[in-house]
């Protein structure tokens, strides 16, 4: 029972040990601050949901990219267009939240917004999005 207990609960406790080693040493804990990406039809789109999102404090930072050209399966065809790329630099733990405020706001049907965990970077970088990014 034991065992079984340390098995179910080593997630936790490697969390734990993570946060608590991060206050003590300063280091990064991989993965506490994401990148979203979120394709917009145009660049006034992509500026009023960038703003929208700074205003809202779900970012503490937006790169808006110029046109790329997409390709995709939409309703059984393929599609061609451009798009722009906004790039949203934010706490892990915001993802959520910034995603369902996107779909609210965004005018495709099904927004693209993904995520990716940050894994590393410059450190001094890192704790300046954690500084602007309110918690929870």
């Amino acid at each position: 029972e034991v065992l079984t207990l340390l098995v179910l609960m080593y997630p936790l406790l490697r969390g734990l040990a993570l946060h608590l080693h991060s206050a003590v040493t300063g280091s990064y804990i991989p993965g506490t601050h994401s990148i979203a990406f979120v394709s917009c039809l145009n660049e006034q789109i992509a500026r009023d949901i960038a703003r929208a999102i700074m205003d809202k404090k779900l970012a503490a930072y937006v790169n808006i990219l110029p046109k790329s050209s997409a390709l995709y399966f939409w309703k059984g065809e393929l599609e061609e267009s451009t798009e722009i790329l906004l790039l949203v630099k934010t706490r892990t733990s915001k993802i959520g939240e910034l995603s369902n405020y996107v779909r609210s706001i965004h005018p495709f049907e099904i927004p693209d917004i993904i995520s990716l965990p940050i894994d590393q970077g410059n450190p001094l970088y890192l704790k300046w999005i954690e500084e602007n990014v309110p918690r929870d």
